[in-house]
């Protein structure tokens, strides 16, 4: 199988190059790549013809407009990156019968309630970045390609930045801490994503009923100040100099916070169809927060032994 993959340098697409190299041939590109294996997802025409020069049998679109607060300010890009390329990518996939293979979001939906949404639950996106996922799926299920859309949610890795670092810097400095709990959601391993991907992306290449959307989400639920209590306690554990006491992390309401992009408070997606359509098992959301753990603090504990 020939693969080509967009956003190789995301932190999805990083985990993409090592999930995928069992399927088959990886052509893995991005905005940074030389010509012609260069991805302008802001020309259509030149996106057309990276696909049809790669002619892959799977295209896996990691590359997306992520920046939720800018997002606001500049609709126009975030559609053209979020939506019009990923239209263009569906029906060059149609074209050619190949598989497409897309990532969606929480922020589809407005975040009320209590109760896990199901990907027959109707979006309604409260911002830009939401409103352009929502339409990035419409244009993968009007091209009428075989493809796979997963949503998904609190995505970190090792690699580059996330939440999990910023509290950790915080937390050696600050003797306190406030941090949102009215936010529920799952943080989901860039890891887990890539490898729920290829197992998904084999077994649908023999069965194309399986065309479709799922969610895709590490098991359990927690609230931003669960997941910076689990980081300190993590850290504290194996050895960190954190100054801020546990008793000194302060929930506090979004409405403490202000943000450029409203945030769904309810971001609980339902896996059950993907588990039972693909044979699946996700751990919980600790799992792979403690491994990403490991792994960003393994320096420190190498130098103090």
């Amino acid at each position: 199988m020939k693969i080509l993959l967009l956003g190789k340098n995301g932190q999805v697409g990083w985990e993409l190059q090592r999930s995928l190299a069992v399927l088959g041939e990886v052509v893995a590109v991005d905005t940074d790549s030389a010509p012609p294996l260069h991805a302008d997802f802001r020309d259509g025409d030149s996106l057309a013809a990276l696909v049809r020069s790669v002619a892959p049998e799977l295209i896996v679109n990691a590359a997306a407009h992520t920046a939720v607060d800018k997002a606001e300010a500049e609709a126009e890009l975030v559609f053209a990156i979020n939506a019009t390329a990923v239209g263009t990518l569906a029906r060059e996939a149609a074209a050619r019968g190949a598989w497409l293979v897309h990532y969606s979001t929480d922020y589809i939906f407005d975040g009320s309630g209590s109760t896990a949404w199901t990907e027959e639950s109707k979006p309604a996106p409260l911002g830009v970045y939401g409103k352009s996922k929502v339409a990035s799926e419409e244009a993968i299920r009007a091209s009428g390609c075989r493809h796979l859309i997963l949503r998904t949610s609190w995505v970190y890795a090792a690699r580059g930045e996330n939440f999990a670092k910023t509290i950790l810097r915080l937390a050696r400095t600050r003797e306190a801490l406030a941090v949102i709990d009215d936010q529920i959601g799952a943080p989901t391993g860039a890891e887990l994503l890539a490898d729920v991907t290829a197992h998904a992306a084999r077994m649908a290449a023999a069965r194309p009923e399986l065309s479709g959307t799922y969610h895709a989400v590490a098991d359990g639920e927690t609230s931003w100040h669960g997941y910076a209590a689990h980081v300190i306690e993590y850290a504290r554990r194996h050895g960190e100099q954190i100054r801020v006491a546990a008793d000194a992390i302060k929930p506090i309401p979004s409405s403490a916070y202000r943000q450029a992009a409203p945030r769904p408070k309810n971001s609980r997606l339902d896996t059950a169809k993907l588990r039972d359509a693909f044979g699946m098992h996700l751990p919980a959301w600790q799992v792979g927060v403690d491994r990403m753990l490991s792994e960003v603090l393994a320096p420190n504990e190498a130098q103090r032994t």
